[in-house]
C-alpha cells in the first residue's frame, strides 16, 4: 500500500541527504553473510553469522544458522510435561508480568541474542510498567554515554543493539521517558568477574537514582539467582546478594524454538496459543521450570511462529505493512535492500526500524511499521543508496 508523502520541499532535503550515500555495512545483504560463514573458521562462526541474520530482517535463517552451530535434536514429550500442561491454567504473560511487577522494584529479562522475538516481548511490557512506575531501563548490549539524549540508538550504540528489534525496543523507551542506563563490565572481564561487575554497575546506578523501579535487560544466562558452574553466581543473583531486594526474574530463553518444530520443547507447539504465556498451577504458583535448581521466578512460553507473507507475526503485531511501489522497483537491477528510517534517524546514523531484502520484481515482502514519518533507503549489492522515498505512515 502506498503511503501519503510529506510536503515536496521536505521530500527533496531527505531524498537529497540520502541519495548516493554510503552507510554503515553492517546491515549486510544474505549473500554476503552466508559467504562470511563459508569462509570463517573460527568454533562460533555460526553464532555471530545467526546475529547478522538478525541485522538484515532475517528471522527464519537466523534460527537456522544458529541451529547449525547448536546441533539439535527431536525433542520428545515426557510424561512430566504432559502432567504439568494437563494441570495448569494458561495465562496472558504480558499481562502477568506487568500486574506481578507492580509490587516489584527490580524486573529482570533475558533474551537469546540471535532472537529478536525476546526484544519484541520486552518492548510490549514497556507501556505498561511505565504506569507502574518503571523510569529506569538497564541494557547489557547498550555502550553509549549519549544515549538518553536523543529517542533512537545510533549504529555505534552497541554491537546487537543493530539488529531493528532492538532499536525499536530502545526507541518506545526513551519515547514513553525510560532513562537507559548501561552496566556492561569491561572487555577484560570475563565469567565470575563479568557477573561481579555487572552487579556492582547496576547497584551503583541504583545509589545514585534512589527509590526508583528497575526494568534490566539482559543475555542468556545472567538472569539466573542461583549458583550457575563456573560463575558461582550469576549476574542476577549478585545483584540480589549486593541490593537485599529479590529481583523478580523471567527466563524467556528456556523455550526458545527451534529451526524445526519438531527440535522445539512440547511447550511451544502443544497449546495453540499465539501470545507469549505462563503457566499456573491450581495453587497460582507460576511454573519456572522442571529442573532443580529453578533459576529464574518465572518462565515465559513463546508458542512457535506464524508468518504474515514472510515476515513474522510478532514483529507485525501493531505495524502497518507497506510495499514498495514496483515503479521503484522497475527502475534497478535486484536483489536489492530496502531499509526503513525514522525520517530525523538517518542522516545520525539511526538503526532502520525494518529492513528486507528484495529478489523478485512480482513476489516480495512487505516492511511492517509503526505510525510515523519514515526515510525508505534501497541500497545495491555495493552498499551504494540508489534511490529513496519519504513515507508518512498512518494508522
Amino acid at each position: 500500500m502506498a503511503g501519503k508523502l510529506l510536503p515536496l520541499a521536505l521530500l527533496m532535503l531527505a531524498f537529497t541527504a540520502a541519495f548516493g550515500q554510503k552507510t554503515s555495512e553492517n546491515h549486510k545483504f544474505l549473500k554476503d553473510i552466508q559467504a562470511e560463514i563459508d569462509k570463517d573458521s573460527v568454533a562460533w562462526k555460526y553464532q555471530t553469522g545467526a546475529v547478522h541474520y538478525t541485522f538484515a530482517g532475517n528471522y527464519q535463517q537466523a534460527l537456522l544458522t544458529w541451529d547449525q552451530g547448536m546441533p539439535t535434536r527431536t525433542y520428545t514429550p515426557t510424561a512430566a510435561d504432559s502432567a504439568i500442561l494437563k494441570s495448569s491454567t494458561l495465562k496472558n504473560a504480558r499481562d502477568y508480568i506487568v500486574d506481578r511487577a507492580k509490587t516489584e522494584q527490580i524486573v529482570i529479562i533475558n533474551e537469546a541474542h540471535h532472537n529478536p522475538k525476546h526484544r519484541t516481548f520486552t518492548r510490549s511490557l514497556l507501556a505498561g510498567l511505565y504506569q507502574n512506575g518503571y523510569r529506569y531501563l538497564g541494557l547489557e548490549a547498550i555502550a553509549d554515554s549519549s544515549i538518553n539524549t536523543r529517542t533512537y540508538a545510533t549504529q555505534n550504540s552497541g554491537y546487537y543493539t543493530n539488529e531493528p528489534e532492538f532499536g525499536n525496543l530502545i526507541h518506545e523507551a526513551r519515547s514513553l521517558g525510560f532513562t537507559i542506563f548501561e552496566y556492561e563490565a569491561g572487555p577484560d572481564k570475563n565469567g565470575k568477574e563479568r557477573e561481579i561487575e555487572q552487579a556492582q554497575n547496576i547497584q551503583a546506578f541504583m545509589k545514585s537514582h534512589p527509590n526508583g523501579k528497575y526494568l534490566i535487560h539482559c543475555g542468556f544466562d545472567h538472569v539466573y539467582e542461583k549458583d550457575v558452574q563456573y560463575w558461582e553466581k550469576a549476574m542476577a543473583g549478585r545483584l540480589k546478594e549486593y541490593t537485599n531486594i529479590d529481583p523478580f526474574t523471567i527466563d524467556q530463553v528456556k523455550f526458545t524454538e527451534k529451526s524445526k518444530a519438531s527440535s522445539g520443547h512440547y511447550f511451544i507447539y502443544a497449546t495453540g496459543e499465539k501470545e507469549p504465556f505462563v503457566l499456573l498451577n491450581q495453587n497460582k504458583e507460576v511454573f519456572n521450570g522442571i529442573r532443580e535448581p529453578k533459576q529464574t521466578d518465572i518462565v515465559v512460553v513463546h508458542p512457535i511462529t506464524q508468518y504474515t507473507n514472510g515476515r513474522p507475526e510478532w514483529l507485525c503485531a501493531g505495524k502497518k505493512a507497506y510495499r514498495l511501489p514496483k515503479n521503484k522497483l522497475k527502475k534497478h537491477p535486484l536483489p536489492i535492500q530496502v531499509l526503513a528510517y525514522r525520517v530525523d534517524e538517518y542522516n545520525n546514523n539511526g538503526i532502520p526500524a525494518d529492513i528486507i531484502e528484495i529478489h523478485s520484481k512480482e513476489q516480495y515482502d512487505s516492511l511492517y511499521l509503526k505510525k510515523g514519518d519514515y526515510l525508505i533507503v534501497l541500497r545495491n549489492q555495493q552498499y551504494e543508496v540508489i534511490d529513496s522515498l519519504v513515507l508518512h505512515h498512518a494508522d
